[in-house]
Parts: C-alpha cells; sequence; structure tokens
C-alpha cells in the first residue's frame, strides 16, 4: 500500500469518526456532559482528518505519482484536488480550533489575539485568497464561492475577537457558527475524497458539493432565529 493509499485511509477514519460525532452536540442540551464530551470528539478528530487532507492535497500537487489517473484535466485536477483541498484542510482546523477556543476563553478575548491563532487565521484567509484566484482562472465559480465562504467567515470571527465590546453571550454564536463551519467544510473535503471513487462522473458536479454549504447554512439559520431575543410589543396608545 502506497503513502498516499495509507493517508487516505487515515483521513476517512478520522473524517467519519468526526462526522458522526458531529451530530451528538447538536441534537443533546447545549452545555451539558454529552454535548462538551462528543463536542470535543469531533472538533479533533476533524482536526486531524483536517491535517491529513493537507498532506493528500500537497501530495496531489507535488507528489511523484501521478494521483486519479481517470481524470484527464490536469488543471482541474490541481485546483479541486490539491488548492481547493489545501484551503478546505485549513478552513476545518481553523473553525474547529476557534469553535473550541471561544467557548474555553469565553471571559476573555485576549487569548484569542494571540500569535497561534491569528497566525492560524492568516493562514486560511491566504489558503481561501489563492483558492479563489486559482478557482478565477480555471473559470470554477465552486472554488471562488468557498473562498468568499470561508473569507467571510474569518472577517466575522476577527471582527468578534478585535470588537471593544461584544454581547455577554456572544461567545455562543461563535461557537455553534464555527463548529457548524467546521462540519461544512469537512463534509465538503470528505465528499471529495469518497466521490471520485464511488461515482467519479459528477465528480465536479455543484450540486454535489453544495449539499453540505445548503444543510449548514440552513441549521445556522434556525440557531441564529431561535436564540434571538424576543421582540418587544409596544403598548398601544392610550394604554
Amino acid at each position: 500500500m502506497h503513502l498516499f493509499e495509507v493517508i487516505v485511509v487515515l483521513h476517512v477514519i478520522a473524517g467519519a469518526t468526526g462526522l458522526i460525532a458531529f451530530w451528538a452536540p447538536i441534537a443533546a442540551r447545549k452545555g451539558g456532559k454529552v454535548h462538551r464530551r462528543w463536542g470535543d470528539v469531533a472538533a479533533r478528530a476533524l482536526m486531524i482528518a483536517g491535517g491529513l487532507a493537507i498532506v493528500m492535497a500537497l501530495l496531489s500537487l507535488y507528489g511523484p505519482e501521478q494521483r486519479l489517473p481517470m481524470i484527464r484535466d490536469r488543471a482541474l485536477f490541481a485546483g479541486l484536488f490539491g488548492w481547493m483541498m489545501l484551503y478546505l484542510g485549513l478552513l476545518t482546523i481553523g473553525f474547529a480550533d476557534y469553535g473550541l477556543a471561544v467557548a474555553r476563553y469565553r471571559t476573555s478575548r485576549v487569548e484569542l489575539r494571540g500569535v497561534r491563532h491569528q497566525a492560524l487565521f492568516a493562514a486560511v484567509a491566504a489558503a481561501a485568497i489563492n483558492c479563489g484566484a486559482v478557482g478565477f482562472h480555471l473559470g470554477q465559480p465552486l472554488m471562488m464561492l468557498v473562498a468568499a465562504i470561508g473569507l467571510i467567515a474569518m472577517a466575522t470571527q476577527l471582527f468578534y475577537i478585535w470588537a471593544p465590546s461584544v454581547a455577554p453571550r456572544g461567545y455562543v454564536h461563535q461557537h455553534f457558527r464555527s463548529l457548524l463551519g467546521m462540519g461544512i467544510s469537512a463534509y465538503t473535503a470528505f465528499l471529495s475524497v469518497g466521490l471520485i471513487r464511488l461515482v467519479p462522473d459528477h465528480v465536479f458536479n455543484p450540486i454535489i458539493w453544495a449539499v453540505p454549504s445548503i444543510v449548514g447554512v440552513s441549521l445556522i439559520i434556525v440557531f441564529t432565529l431561535r436564540s434571538a431575543p424576543p421582540r418587544k410589543v409596544s403598548a398601544a396608545p392610550g394604554r
């Protein structure tokens, strides 16, 4: 078994563990023991899967062997399975790391302004810009779209970190959205590994790749609406 195949197997094991555990904290009572335990398992497993995705992307771009020879458009292959996979791996790690950190430092944002967290933001942003640029060159709106989503998410997180003041429970929204973003990026990257082997004719189908984003964004909208404070109804005139 070649190195690439070994990494794929490890990636599948870590990714499957994270993607299955991902739903437990969503269904469990927020802040409870199950929520914390399985949320931590999902985040750490997907961080490992993201790291392995980065290695696979680099091997696809610079490895000695031609990966997936059934794909004849090598420029498109390098774009999706190289640069976009590299970006999605970093994005998954960034979302998971931020989601855990923002809950850990819920009473202080000073730690989030440290070099380690800010360096990870910079790495994700650089990978997103490169992914979008390669997508523009290849005429692939899918790559440009996922790059834009990541940049917008990073911008909102940085705004929370550096804002002069935030709502007392603002970290809850940041925690939920970032870990859902982790799931979106992980499912998108995970599809690219299995999809090419199961249905290679549809591997570049944008509808299939868009499914994780549609589900994830829908959950974010539902959570935002449910957690929004109730609107105050003003008393009728004369009462």
